[in-house]
């Protein structure tokens, strides 16, 4: 869920989208990009501050997590470690499985609870009538009401914005659209619109960005079956093993130990399945769990 999670990210922090204000009732002044100390997801997904200094944290998540509330626990805690000052948090949920996850954590002598919203409790209809690119794009994971005539007023949107912003806006609604599977239904309405029809070739849209992953998926594996024979069984284990563990870090970012050592455990057809399983796993847990 990389991809999902960047797009995201690079929409809600730009200063036109509107829809992230609206939610926490804070004005981020600016983005903290920074490495937390001593937390296993170290790197808060967006971590911003308004211009009185209040911190607002807010975690992006496209699957339930059984221990989310702990998790933004420990965040709170390691923000607070770093910048002296607890957060308001936020889990901002995009799934398409209902939303899950416990909110509170409680214990001898602790009680927290985070506050998590679903985006589909966000109504589409005032993003669909923002004058912001940003929120016509991100209503399409909002509570739409006729899905189809949603894609083709935010398409109309974007057919109507400047030539510069039309192919980077279409690749991220078609990133997008595929957390709620409209991904063919956007693709219908854009052959009506000769305008967009002609970026749907281009090579930023997200389907060439799978299909440049999976040939570079196969050319790796071909690479190390290649040294496996030239340079013997281990080499050539070795070889897959980089090329896999090199995979998982394009698509899910740095790869921590643990997973690191249930790679170390796998046969060549265990590596080569778990290649093969990368373009459609939603974690890294789903990938090696």
């Amino acid at each position: 869920m990389r991809e999902y999670d960047e797009t995201l990210k690079s929409i809600l922090t730009r200063p036109s989208a509107r829809i992230l204000a609206d939610l926490t009732g804070f004005s981020v002044a600016n983005w903290h990009n920074v490495e937390l100390p001593a937390v296993r997801h170290r790197r808060a997904d967006l971590l911003g501050e308004t211009a009185r200094g209040a911190l607002v944290h807010i975690e992006l998540q496209s699957t339930n997590q059984a221990h989310m509330a702990r998790r933004m626990l420990e965040y709170s805690l390691a923000i607070h470690r770093k910048f002296r000052r607890f957060p308001h948090q936020l889990v901002l949920y995009v799934g398409n499985a209902p939303l899950r996850m416990k909110t509170s954590l409680s214990g001898p002598g602790l009680s927290f609870e985070c506050r998590m919203t679903d985006i589909r409790e966000i109504d589409a209809e005032p993003l669909l009538q923002s004058e912001s690119l940003e929120d016509n794009v991100i209503a399409v994971l909002a509570r739409l009401g006729n899905e189809r005539d949603a894609v083709r007023r935010i398409l109309a949107r974007i057919a109507a914005a400047e030539s510069t912003e039309r192919g980077n806006a279409l690749a991220e609604l078609m990133t997008l659209a595929g957390l709620r599977k409209l991904g063919s239904t956007i693709e219908r309405e854009i052959e009506k619109m000769p305008i967009l029809d002609d970026i749907m070739d281009h090579e930023v849209l997200g389907r060439e960005r799978k299909r440049g992953i999976a040939l570079g998926l196969a050319e790796g594996l071909a690479e190390g079956r290649a040294e496996g024979r030239a340079e013997g069984r281990a080499e050539g284990l070795a070889s897959e093993r980089r090329v896999v563990s090199g995979l998982i870090a394009k698509r899910f970012g740095p790869v921590p130990d643990w997973a690191k050592q249930r790679l170390e455990a796998l046969t060549v057809p265990e590596l080569e399945a778990v290649g093969l399983r990368l373009l459609d796993a939603e974690s890294l847990k789903d990938l090696l769990g």
